[in-house]
């Protein structure tokens, strides 16, 4: 164990590095806040001991509360619609901002989350990262959207040396000394950007935020009525976990009766099992959260830091260099402000509100036919789908990067309308009008790739090789 008179002394070096990067004052307490946390030995950890799982009974359903659409049709020009817009989508091979990732149809996310937001008549906003904001600032310019959304910077935080709790130094690469601090940011952000007081000035009361890869995360009338009806301060949009959730934050209640969440990194490793037990916790955050603005205001005015539950990310220095010096990044979580607000609640959505793209997988059923857009740009599962799930599993060595994935649906994806199950081993390049149905698995045990010729129907397992 670290001896505390050892590491004190390197507050006032992190401070005097975030005063030199023009940090702002509010963002230097939330870390200052963070770091002591660490001093005193704190991991961010969550025990079962300490939560117990939140009942069906106790989520309300969205299915039951179309009757406050109208509500919500009047609230709407005093509602924004945030989009967290940091991420580089390097676990697909990107360099650039995700956002800008052609989805379907020739659209990027960024093109449709713009028309989205045209369509719902919603002022839009997007806070950037550090990493995105040239890029789409860039595109947003070749657009000329006829509404320019608001844009704000998402803040960083200095990384610390896990040996002896100093600043982490890289003079080969110094913007790797520092990390972003998880969308849990978007607190401190949004305030010191100026773009919260900006807001209420002009009348918006009400935030609704989600991530730039969630197409299903749209404005809706009835939980924006729901939300402003109620006069809820914070509201979480919640799904039913599935063996395809085990990995994602849980809700759980806090002994002391707050609704919480609990996030995969903040859970012991000896009680992972419980954790990843869909029957005991069953609900996930979708990070679909809606906000009162005016409540946030206050909260950061009375405190001066959004306190969120630490999250202390062990890494290296150097992502792509696991020699590099060892590290902690330390984060927050958006949803784990729902401990924060008094009142605040959760809502069961349909699986349409949630379906991002985090994986290839994910952006194959996308540009399939098993998801359709209106002419505004909506994005729904296709009515004529057989089954409600599908489980897609394609060999990262081939199709784990978007350039990858690319070149093997270079002239249509296959059609997965009556598709229950995909797998993919091997090397195999697909010609258009391709079909899929059941549960298949397509391998190539060959080392030249492998071609399903145009129009080929598979219901059945199919070998290579």
């Amino acid at each position: 164990m670290l001896n505390h008179s050892d590491t004190s002394n390197y507050l006032p070096a992190f401070i005097s590095k975030m005063e030199a990067a023009g940090i702002h004052p509010v963002v230097i307490d939330t870390f200052t806040h963070y770091y002591k946390q660490i001093l005193a030995g704190e991991t961010g950890l969550i025990s079962g001991r300490e939560i117990e799982p939140v009942a069906a009974d106790e989520v309300e359903d969205a299915s039951r509360i179309k009757r406050y659409a109208a509500a919500g049709k009047q609230a709407l020009n005093q509602t924004v619609t945030i989009k967290l817009n940091g991420g580089l989508g390097t676990s697909m091979g990107l360099t650039g901002a995700k956002s800008l990732l052609e989805v379907k149809n020739g659209a990027t996310f960024l093109e449709m989350m713009l028309m989205q937001a045209a369509r719902s008549e919603v002022k839009l906003a997007l806070m950037n990262s550090y990493s995105t904001h040239d890029d789409t600032m860039a595109a947003l310019a070749k657009m000329k959207p006829s509404e320019v959304p608001l844009v704000f910077l998402q803040n960083k935080f200095p990384k610390i040396l896990r040996k002896d709790l100093s600043p982490a130094a890289w003079p080969q690469n110094p913007t790797l000394e520092w990390n972003p601090p998880g969308h849990g940011d978007i607190y401190s952000a949004i305030y010191t950007s100026g773009r919260l007081k900006h807001l209420l000035d002009k009348g918006i009361a009400y935030a609704f935020i989600s991530n730039s890869d969630n197409l299903g995360a749209t404005m809706d009338t009835a939980l924006l009525g729901y939300f402003s009806e109620h006069n809820f301060p914070f509201m979480m949009e919640v799904a039913r976990r599935t063996p395809a959730d085990v990995k994602g934050g849980h809700i759980a209640r806090h002994k002391d009766g707050r609704l919480i969440l609990r996030e995969a990194a903040q859970c012991p490793q000896d009680e992972i099992d419980a954790f990843q037990d869909i029957h005991l916790y069953g609900f996930f955050n979708t990070n679909n959260i809606w906000i009162n603005l005016k409540v946030l205001e206050n909260l950061i005015e009375k405190h001066g830091v959004v306190k969120l539950p630490m999250i202390r990310n062990p890494k290296t220095l150097d992502p792509r260099d696991e020699n590099s010096p060892e590290v902690y990044q330390v984060e927050a979580a958006m949803g784990a402000a729902i401990s924060l607000f008094e009142g605040a609640t959760v809502i069961q959505i349909p699986d349409f509100r949630f379906f991002p793209v985090k994986k290839c997988n994910d952006l194959l059923a996308i540009r399939s036919d098993r998801f359709v857009f209106s002419k505004e740009k909506t994005l729904s599962i296709n009515p004529a789908v057989r089954y409600e799930r599908i489980e897609i599993d394609l060999d990262p060595t081939y199709y784990g990067k978007v350039d990858l994935f690319n070149q093997r649906f270079s002239e249509q994806v296959p059609s997965l309308i009556e598709c229950e199950s995909l797998k993919i081993r091997g090397d195999v390049r697909f010609e258009s009008g391709v079909k899929i149905k059941g549960r298949v698995v397509i391998k190539n045990s060959s080392s030249k790739q492998a071609l399903v010729k145009e129009g080929t129907v598979i219901d059945d397992n199919l070998i290579f090789g």
